[in-house]
């Protein structure tokens, strides 16, 4: 289990290693489930939520701009380019599935990263 620290209240939150993570159909890259805040004073990573990644962002949830920026922002945690990070799901729902152009494998170990940093 990794333990993420929440914002707000300082205090951590058990997430599964791997939670939200899933092989593409292809095999080759990884879905990747996460709830997104849009709106939010900063954009970040946000801890978890219900065992998935939650992202701030402070785009606003119109016109898609919020689905952009959360898009941007996994590519960057992920260290992956823009392109290689495709919203599949979820275009106007707070969770929302998005597949990377990276392995299963290394989605997870750096998801265990991120929410143990």
């Amino acid at each position: 289990m990794a333990l993420a620290r929440g914002r707000r209240q300082g205090r951590q939150v058990s997430v599964p290693d791997g939670a939200g993570v899933t092989p593409g159909p292809d095999g080759s890259s990884a879905l990747l489930e996460v709830r997104v805040q849009p709106g939010a004073r900063r954009t970040g990573l946000a801890g978890a939520w219900n065992g998935t990644l939650k992202l701030a962002v402070s785009a606003p949830p119109e016109d898609g701009r919020a689905n952009e920026a959360a898009q941007a922002l996994l590519a960057e945690l992920f260290g992956l380019r823009p392109s290689a990070v495709e919203l599949v799901r979820g275009h106007s729902a707070r969770t929302k599935l998005f597949r990377l152009a990276l392995a299963p494998d290394a989605a997870r170990r750096r998801l265990a990263e991120l929410l143990t940093a």
